[in-house]
């Protein structure tokens, strides 16, 4: 078992017990891409008390060169001793806050911005949990997409040659005070899913950035390569990060109601209305990369189609059924999102759609409980059930008008996160695909 972490005090004691000589602090950009240095732990009291400087203009989404000066502030809760580091002279890590060089909070760091939109509901006693399912692929190598198998769902033994790499993965995990409630052979060829016990969203956020480079690490060390690319095998399956989600008032489940046919309570309705109606609007921050839409097509499980069932799963959002005994396990699924967020900042959008249906009292439609897929467009659109963007540019102009995520992320990271968008579309719209060769080189 891991030992609880929760002051600086704790984090010296660690430091002897475990003989470790570096510490890496760890922050993320804007997209979610971890960033850390190193620093000797007799640098750490100093850390602790006033920050650690460093360079911002070279952050994506984070400072002008003229104003580059930023300081990060260590987090001691989220000490850990990295599992896959050699032991004798250990490396730890720690995940840190970013501030201004005056102390104040730093509005572009995305977990500050997690923060920000959790302290919303602080006046109500609310406690946002969430339950993350992410998938990934194992490839050969980072050059291309050779699979390591040809297993499905759940398959075991030969036709799954990852099972060591997964419990490994698992075991690395649990070494880091993660705990995972299972892991299994995904739809597809070489794909895996590792699902983590849900807890409060801002620790969450800080163990799906280390899942993922857990992941990583464990997959090179067998001389693999682990990718949670959403889509990047044709005609199969993508990578989803299913999200379940619930708010708690202490102990009770803000979500569940005994005498309601769903047993859901008013919250949990105006909370999914909420989701429901901003979907379409936090998409880009959900599913941020091009290669995203490429998963969010119809026939490959991928949820596309804005609606809510109870067993459905081609439904945007699923609310799984009540067991007796189990109230606090009432929740919502929401299942669009891919491995591939940054999850303070999807964390912070999916919240705030869901507050604003419950400070609005959005009404809910009715659940869908038929395959969607198997709707013609016009049984959907006379039920009213909507589309997801279909592409990372139909997206971002939806996030670009959205009063919603604009006051969820702040100014600084909304503007910046729209400019990079907006710039990986002309990136990507300029390029001459294999496809195209292939399909008009010949005849035109």
């Amino acid at each position: 078992m891991v030992e609880q972490i929760k002051t600086k005090d704790d984090v010296f004691a660690a430091i002897d017990k475990h003989n470790v000589r570096f510490v890496r602090l760890w922050f993320t950009d804007i997209l979610g891409f971890p960033k850390s240095f190193a620093i000797n732990t007799n640098e750490l009291d100093g850390a602790f008390s006033e920050g650690m400087g460093f360079d911002g203009s070279s952050i994506t989404g984070f400072q002008k060169i003229e104003e580059s000066d930023m300081i990060i502030k260590p987090d001691p809760t989220t000490f850990r001793v990295i599992p896959w580091r050699q032991q004798e002279n250990a490396v730890a890590r720690m995940i840190g806050d970013i501030q201004n060089p005056d102390g104040s909070p730093y509005e572009g760091d995305p977990r500050q911005v997690l923060k920000r939109n959790l302290a919303r509901i602080k006046d109500k006693g609310y406690t946002f949990y969430v339950g993350p399912e992410l998938e990934f692929f194992y490839f050969k190598n980072e050059k291309g997409t050779e699979v390591l198998d040809q297993g499905g769902y759940f398959d075991l033994t030969t036709l799954d040659a990852a099972s060591d790499l997964r419990r490994d993965t698992v075991l690395a995990l649990d070494a880091l005070g993660i705990d995972v409630e299972f892991s299994h052979h995904e739809v597809a060829p070489s794909q895996h899913e590792i699902d983590l016990r849900y807890m409060d969203a801002l620790n969450m956020a800080d163990q799906v950035i280390t899942y993922r480079i857990t992941v990583k690490e464990i997959a090179h060390r067998y001389g693999y390569h682990a990718t949670f690319m959403p889509k990047p095998i044709f005609g199969q399956n993508g990578s989803g990060m299913h999200v379940h989600q619930s708010l708690f008032q202490g102990k009770k489940n803000v979500f569940f109601n005994a005498g309601d046919e769903f047993h859901l309570s008013d919250e949990a309705k105006y909370y999914v209305a909420g989701l429901l109606k901003h979907a379409p609007e936090i998409t880009a921050v959900t599913d941020q990369w091009v290669n995203s839409y490429k998963r969010l097509v119809p026939g490959y499980e991928a949820p596309v189609y804005i609606c809510w069932a109870r067993r459905n799963r081609s439904a945007l959002i699923r609310v799984p059924m009540y067991k007796p005994g189990k109230e606090a396990a009432t929740r919502i699924e929401y299942r669009s999102p891919d491995p591939g967020a940054n999850p303070y900042l999807a964390f912070s959008v999916m919240l705030a759609a869901g507050l604003a249906g419950i400070a609005n009292k959005y009404e809910l439609p009715d659940p869908q409980e038929q395959n969607i897929f198997h709707m013609t467009e016009e049984e959907r659109k006379a039920a009213g059930i909507g589309s997801l963007p279909g592409s990372l540019n139909d997206a971002v102009e939806l996030t670009e008008g959205s009063k919603l995520v604009r006051e969820a992320l702040g100014d600084h990271t909304f503007n910046a996160f729209i400019a990079n968008k907006k710039k990986e579309w002309d990136d990507y719209r300029i390029q001459v695909t294999q496809w195209e060769l292939d399909r008009y080189l010949p005849i035109l």
